[in-house]
C-alpha cells in the first residue's frame, strides 16, 4: 500500500488513523499482533524496529529471545474489524545483532522469501502463481472441553439437517447429509455472510473468483481465489482467514479452518492451484503432453508426489487433518495424479486449457496449515523433481484417470497413500528433508522444532481417551 513512510504518515493523517496495529505470524500460523499510537511511527521504528520475546512465538531459541520485527509499509491495510481507526501491516522478524538487525531464519515469511529467490538462482523459473481455495466451516454455536474426566463439544447450525425436529422456532430448510453443494437460498442461509466477506477481501486487494456453499450440510462454504505470486498468497492468505473469523463474530456466528468437525460430513480442503512462469511466460503448457502439461509440469509433479508423505507434516500439520483424509468425502488419500479425479492428491483441471491457464492442483493441504511453510514445501519439492527430471508415470504414480476408492483390496495394495497419522507425516520427514533444505531455505533448527512441537501434540491426543473408546470398551 505505501512506499515509504512519508506516504504512510500522510494517509493516516488524510484518513484519521488513530492507531498502527503490527501483525506477525507465529510458527504455527497465528497472527500476533502489537498496537502503537499512529504518531509513533518515526524513522526510528523502521530502522530499528520493536521489540518482542521470539520465545512466545513457538520459534526455536536463538542466542536470545529479544527479537524485533520492522513495519512491512508496503503491506497496510485499514482494519475493518478495529474499534478505533487503524492501520494494520504486517512486521518482518529480525534477530538483533551488530553492526544491524539480520532477518530471523525461521520467520514464515523469510521461508517463503528464500523459497523464491532460490527459485530464481536454480533458473527454472522466476514466479510460481498460485490459487488457493479456502473451505471452512460456519457454526452457530461452539463449546469444546478436555478435563481429565470430561471430553466433549457440541456444535450448533440453525441449517443443519439434525434440527430438522427442532420444535423451537424452526422454518424448515435444513440441508441434508453432504447434500450441501452448491445449493440456494433459502436453504444456503450463507450466501450474503460469503457476499459481505468477499467485499471485505477485494477491499484489502484480495481477488475472489467465486463464492458457494460446499457439500457440507452444516454450514460449510468455499471461497475461491484468482491467482497472485506465492508470497503474496501466503500474505492474503493470512489476511483472508482474519477477516472471515471476524466478520463471522460480528455477525454472531463463529468460523473455523478444522480440516474435520463434523463427523460422517465433508471436510476442509485448502486445495493449492499452481503453475511457473519465466519471463511471464508459461511453463507448465506442452499442447502433446499429458493432459496438455509440459515436461517441466511433469517433473513439478514428480517432485510433488515423491515427497508428498514428507509434505503433509506440513500441508496438514493437525492431528484433526488426518480424519479428513479418509475415502468417501471427496478428499485425496493416494499418492497419485490425473485430470479431473478429485480422489488424487494432484489432480489437472480439464477445463484450464489455455497456455496461461495450464496448471495442476495439490489436493492435500488444509487450513490448520502455515502458509509459508506450506507453499514454500510445495514449490521446493516441485523444483526438486524438475533438477532430478522425475517422471511420475514411470515412478508408478499413475494417471489415474479412474475411481480410486472403488478398486478392489488387491488392486488397492499397489497403490501408495498418503499418511493415515500426523506421526506417520512427521516420520516422513525425519527421513526426507533434503529438497526443503536445499539453498538454505528451510533452516535445520526449524525442521527440528517443528517435529518437536508436533510431537507433543499428537503424544497429548493420543494419551487422551475418547469418548467412542468407552462405547467400544467399557463394559469389556
Amino acid at each position: 500500500m505505501f512506499s515509504n513512510l512519508e506516504q504512510t504518515i500522510e494517509f493516516c493523517k488524510n484518513n484519521n488513523i488513530k492507531m498502527i496495529d503490527f501483525m506477525m505470524v507465529d510458527l504455527n500460523g497465528r497472527w500476533r499482533h502489537l498496537t502503537i499510537p499512529a504518531e509513533r511511527l518515526t524513522e526510528h521504528t523502521m530502522e530499528h524496529g520493536i521489540g518482542f520475546d521470539g520465545s512466545n512465538y513457538g520459534f526455536a531459541p536463538v542466542e536470545k529471545s529479544d527479537m524485533v520485527f520492522i513495519p512491512n509499509l508496503s503491506s497496510g491495510y485499514i482494519d475493518a474489524f478495529a474499534e478505533i481507526p487503524t492501520l494494520a501491516m504486517i512486521g518482518d522478524i529480525f534477530v538483533i545483532d551488530l553492526p544491524k538487525n539480520r532477518r530471523f531464519d525461521q520467520d514464515p515469511r523469510n521461508v517463503a522469501i528464500n523459497a523464491q529467490e532460490y527459485m530464481k538462482r536454480t533458473g527454472i523459473a522466476d514466479e510460481m502463481r498460485i490459487g488457493p481455495e479456502f473451505e471452512f466451516h460456519v457454526f452457530d454455536h461452539i463449546s469444546y472441553s478436555v478435563t481429565p474426566n470430561s471430553s466433549k463439544f457440541n456444535i450448533d447450525v440453525e441449517q443443519a439437517q439434525w434440527n430438522t425436529g427442532n420444535e423451537g422456532h424452526n422454518l424448515g430448510y435444513k440441508t441434508a447429509l453432504k447434500g450441501g453443494y452448491h445449493l440456494a437460498p433459502p436453504t444456503d442461509r450463507l450466501s450474503g455472510f460469503r457476499s459481505r466477506v468477499t467485499l471485505l477481501m477485494e477491499k484489502q486487494g484480495i481477488r475472489v473468483k467465486y463464492h458457494h456453499h460446499e457439500v457440507g450440510g452444516p454450514g460449510q462454504v468455499e471461497i475461491e481465489l484468482e491467482f497472485g505470486s506465492m508470497l503474496e498468497m501466503a500474505d492474503k492468505t493470512m489476511i483472508s482467514k482474519y477477516l472471515i473469523k471476524n466478520a463471522a463474530i460480528s455477525e454472531n456466528k463463529t468460523a473455523t479452518f478444522m480440516p474435520k468437525p463434523i463427523y460422517a460430513e465433508a471436510g476442509n480442503g485448502m486445495h493449492v492451484h499452481m503453475h511457473l512462469f519465466k519471463d511471464g511466460e508459461p511453463l507448465f503448457y506442452d499442447e502433446n503432453g499429458y493432459s496438455q502439461l509440459s515436461e517441466t509440469a511433469m517433473n513439478f509433479i514428480g517432485g510433488l508426489l515423491t515427497h508428498a508423505k514428507a509434505l503433509c507434516a506440513f500441508t496438514n500439520p493437525s492431528t484433526n487433518s488426518y480424519k479428513r483424509l479418509v475415502p468417501g468425502y471427496e478428499a485425496p488419500v493416494t499418492i497419485g495424479y490425473a485430470t479431473s479425479n478429485r480422489s488424487s492428491v494432484v489432480r489437472v483441471p480439464a477445463y484450464a486449457k489455455a497456455p496461461r491457464d495450464k496448471r495442476f492442483e495439490f489436493r492435500s493441504p488444509d487450513g490448520t496449515c502455515n502458509p509459508y511453510y506450506a507453499y514454500s514445501a510445495i514449490l521446493m519439492a516441485g523444483l526438486d523433481g524438475v533438477q532430478k527430471k522425475i517422471d511420475p508415470h514411470k515412478e508408478g504414480y499413475g494417471p489415474y484417470d479412474f475411481n480410486l476408492y472403488n478398486l478392489p483390496p488387491d488392486k488397492q495394495r499397489m497403490i501408495r497413500h498418503l499418511p493415515r497419522s500426523l506421526d506417520e507425516a512427521l516420520d516422513s520427514l525425519e527421513t526426507d528433508n533434503d529438497f526443503l533444505t536445499a539453498g538454505g531455505v528451510f533452516p535445520p533448527r526449524l525442521l527440528e522444532v517443528w517435529i518437536k512441537n508436533k510431537r507433543c501434540e499428537t503424544e497429548r491426543y493420543n494419551q487422551l481417551p475418547h469418548p467412542v473408546e468407552f462405547e467400544l470398551y467399557y463394559d469389556l
